[in-house]
């Protein structure tokens, strides 16, 4: 068995590679065409003659068949004469029957036409026997042959005239889409988002100008998403770094000047800034997969009672008062810190946009193997426009009302903890009547 060097095979791969489409169905289009042009000379030609003595083989069997179905029929006379007229074959009364297995040619050297002989013996109606034998004139098709030849050469002429045509046609509808649509993804890949793909000419062609279109949208987004996350990165660094930098140029000019409330401006603003960079980590961290979860069975009630402590200390200060609402203890399979982490920023967000009564009340709601917890504030509310764009990363409402200094990366946080534990989430607001965040996961 031939093998081929792995060298050939793969300078094969690369000319097919550098082979545009369109030449490659041009000649693809042309090889099928040759091939059928030639299946039809061998037919036409070489195998006419032979094609030619297997039909009359068939016409004779086809005349026995006949014969003997009207052998008895007085209209036996007429078709006799009509298969001598029309098939060409004479029928003769033999005295005696051998029956040969096929027809058979007569002797080569007896002069004139070749014939196929076949003999058959019939019952009459009396109970008498007779043996017909049925003669197929050969006709010479020497003569047809050359004809045939002669309307090839032409017809393979214009075959291979309209196959060119037809190839450059089919070959340049179906390139020059995926030329156009190869070239819009090269500016894409170039940085261009505002590229539009316009695929045309088939269904697979304008399904992948479709799905590159709105990849390209998507890029824009994320490109948006990304340019206002720095201005914003940006400027939540620059006003905490600028305290910074002041007070501690002050202290280092007047250093028996120093002040608590300096200090504690200093402290507070790298705590906002660790926090800032915390947050920022933990969303790539979400977003990219790299954030593991280390599920195990913990009193989610008790974990969210000491979450809710804590932040009533930390919140003590600005008159919030926090409420946990629930009738039983319940146990999750969850990562405790994670888990604790969303409800930690959902308990900051309802403080960062309550309203004046200063109340925050959380529910635990337990249903169909399910535990719901709920962080109602009593602010202003969100309109329902604005609801799907809560979610995303630096979304910030009303800034300069916060309470406790956010990063505007909390709820897309709590996003993707909850997803990544296979649980819901969502809100429940109306302008002017405050908003209810809630999660949802599995009991245990």
């Amino acid at each position: 068995m031939e093998t081929r060097s792995p060298h050939f095979v793969g300078w094969d791969i690369v000319l097919m590679d550098k082979i545009k489409l369109k030449w490659r169905i041009f000649a693809y289009l042309l090889a099928f065409c040759v091939l059928l042009i030639g299946i039809l000379w061998i037919f036409q030609t070489v195998l006419l003659n032979e094609m030619y003595k297997f039909v009359r083989k068939n016409e004779i069997n086809q005349a026995i068949s006949l014969v003997e179905a009207n052998i008895n029929s007085p209209e036996l006379e007429n078709i006799l004469v009509d298969l001598k007229n029309r098939k060409d074959m004479i029928i003769t009364l033999s005295q005696e029957f051998v029956p040969p297995s096929n027809p058979v040619p007569l002797n080569p050297k007896q002069s004139g036409p070749e014939t196929l002989t076949k003999s058959q013996l019939f019952t009459l109606s009396n109970g008498r026997e007779i043996s017909l034998t049925f003669h197929a004139l050969i006709t010479p098709v020497d003569a047809t042959v050359s004809t045939l030849k002669l309307q090839l050469y032409i017809i393979t002429g214009l075959m291979i005239f309209f196959a060119i045509i037809l190839a450059i046609i089919i070959s340049k509808r179906i390139s020059n889409p995926i030329e156009n649509i190869t070239q819009g993804a090269k500016a894409l890949a170039a940085g261009n988002l505002d590229i539009q793909f316009d695929g045309h000419g088939f269904l697979e062609i304008r399904e992948l100008s479709d799905t590159l279109t709105t990849a390209a949208a998507e890029l824009s987004k994320v490109d948006d998403l990304r340019r206002e996350l720095m201005a914003n990165v940006s400027h939540d660094l620059r006003t905490p770094l600028a305290l910074i930098y002041g007070y501690a140029e002050m202290m280092h000019d007047f250093p028996d000047e120093v002040a608590a409330d300096q200090t504690q401006t200093i402290m507070d603003e790298v705590q906002r800034l660790s926090q800032l960079v915390g947050d920022v980590l933990d969303i790539s961290s979400l977003e990219s997969g790299m954030m593991e979860v280390h599920p195990e069975r913990y009193n989610l009630t008790e974990s969210l009672a000491a979450t809710i402590a804590r932040t009533a200390e930390l919140v003590n200060n600005t008159g919030t008062e926090l409420d946990f609402v629930f009738d039983r203890q319940v146990f999750v399979i969850a990562d405790e810190i994670k888990i604790t982490q969303a409800f930690y920023n959902l308990l900051i967000n309802a403080t960062n946009h309550n309203g004046p009564d200063n109340s925050i009340i959380v529910r635990q709601l337990v249903k169909d193997q399910k535990v719901r917890i709920e962080v109602q504030d009593h602010g202003e509310g969100i309109p329902a426009q604005e609801i799907p764009h809560i979610w995303k990363r630096y979304s910030k409402t009303n800034k300069a009302s916060q309470k406790i200094a956010g990063t505007g990366l909390g709820l897309s946080i709590v996003r993707k903890i909850i997803e990544l534990h296979h649980g819901n989430c969502g809100v429940d607001s109306e302008p002017g009547a405050g908003s209810t965040f809630w999660f949802e996961l599995d009991a245990a």
